[in-house]
């Protein structure tokens, strides 16, 4: 399977990013377009998920969007690479499943961390990979939400690189209130986005068993 992959530099505001992924999974659905990785960076905001619940919204510091995207809500913001994934599931898999598509994006971000010496960790009923941090407690280093549309997957995975963990306190970060979030930084491992962004590829082309492509690109969010 052919995927294109994108690096957007410039904060992207989370409007345009939504406007964008729904292009882009129509285009594929007409098969018009290959995948797509994305990579890129919001300014702080909330998003609240399909299952969100009013309560978890504690003080919204930052803007706050409604999103199709399973889950509750997440803070994204400076610091946070966030990866859109907007895959066909036809093409990626014999029969279009998307446990396994969750399972396959969580196995790409345990992979990435284990290159940077960080165990990451599934747990069951606690969506997204969590670490044992120095003090025994358990703390959410990425999180995980997807939206299927005609069976093309798009939204995606979002790792705590080094943003304001402070930011987080608006909210009970995806409904969980009884565990916390951490990040690279956070853990003692210091890395920067483009190193992350290395590893992070290798282990996604990896996992899903993906070619490059240099597609001829459609709109772009890249100039903002």
């Amino acid at each position: 399977m052919i995927v294109e992959w994108k690096i957007t530099k410039e904060p992207v505001l989370y409007p345009e990013a939504l406007s964008f992924m729904e292009e882009r999974v129509s285009l594929i659905h007409k098969k018009a377009h290959a995948g797509l990785i994305w990579g890129l960076e919001h300014p702080s905001l909330y998003t609240a998920g399909t299952s969100a619940k009013l309560r978890d919204l504690i003080s919204p510091q930052f803007p706050v969007f409604e999103t199709g995207r399973g889950g509750q809500y997440t803070y994204h913001g400076p610091g946070q690479r966030i990866y859109y994934c907007i895959l066909n599931l036809r093409e990626l898999f014999e029969t279009p499943d998307v446990k396994k598509y969750i399972w396959k994006l969580e196995e790409c971000i345990i992979r990435t961390l284990s290159h940077f010496k960080i165990q990451g960790e599934r747990r069951d009923g606690r969506v997204g990979i969590w670490v044992i941090c120095a003090d025994g407690t358990e703390k959410k280093i990425a999180a995980i939400g997807v939206r299927i549309r005609h069976w093309v997957a798009y939204h995606g995975v979002s790792i705590n690189l080094n943003p304001n963990l402070s930011h987080f306190s608006g909210i009970v970060p995806c409904g969980l209130s009884d565990y916390g979030v951490t990040s690279f930084k956070d853990v003692g491992v210091p890395i920067t986005e483009e190193k992350f962004d290395k590893a992070f590829k290798e282990s996604v082309y990896t996992v899903f068993n993906l070619q490059p492509t240099t597609f001829p690109k459609t709109k772009s969010v890249d100039s903002q």
